[in-house]
C-alpha cells in the first residue's frame, strides 16, 4: 500500500516560491506515475502537474506552466513541486497523488496524501 505526506505549504505573498514535497512510502514507488492536484475553496480538485515514474516526462496545467516544476528522487521516495511567481489565485490544498501507468493517464488516481495548504496574500 502507497502512503503519500505533503509538506512545504504555507503563507507567501504574491510573486513569492514554495517547494512541496511529498514522502512516499513502499518499494513500488518508482513504478508509479506522481502528481500534484489542488483544491481552491468552493471549488473541485483540478490537476496542476504530473511526472513519469522516471521522471523525463512532465504535464502541467496551462496556468501553471512557466511558473511550477514537478521533479521526483526516486532515490528518495519523494516528489517536488516548486511553485514560482506565485499569485492569489494559486491558493488552495494541494494533494500530492500517485498511480500506476502513464503520467498522462491522472484521472486514474489511485492513491491521495493528505494536503498542505497554500496561501498566497496580494
Amino acid at each position: 500500500q502507497v502512503q503519500l505526506v505533503e509538506s512545504g505549504g504555507g503563507l507567501v505573498q504574491a510573486g513569492g516560491s514554495l517547494r512541496l514535497s511529498c514522502a512516499a512510502s513502499g518499494r513500488a514507488f518508482r513504478t508509479y506515475a506522481m502528481g500534484w492536484f489542488r483544491q481552491a475553496p468552493g471549488k473541485e480538485h483540478k490537476f496542476v502537474a504530473s511526472i513519469s515514474w522516471s521522471g523525463g516526462s512532465t504535464a502541467y496545467v496551462d496556468s501553471v506552466k512557466g511558473r511550477f516544476t514537478i521533479s521526483r528522487d526516486n532515490a528518495k521516495n519523494t516528489v517536488y513541486l516548486q511553485m514560482n511567481s506565485l499569485k492569489p489565485e494559486d491558493t488552495a490544498v494541494y494533494y500530492c497523488a500517485a498511480w500506476g501507468g502513464s503520467y498522462r493517464d491522472y484521472d486514474k488516481v489511485g492513491y491521495w496524501g493528505q494536503g498542505t495548504q497554500v496561501t498566497v496574500s496580494s
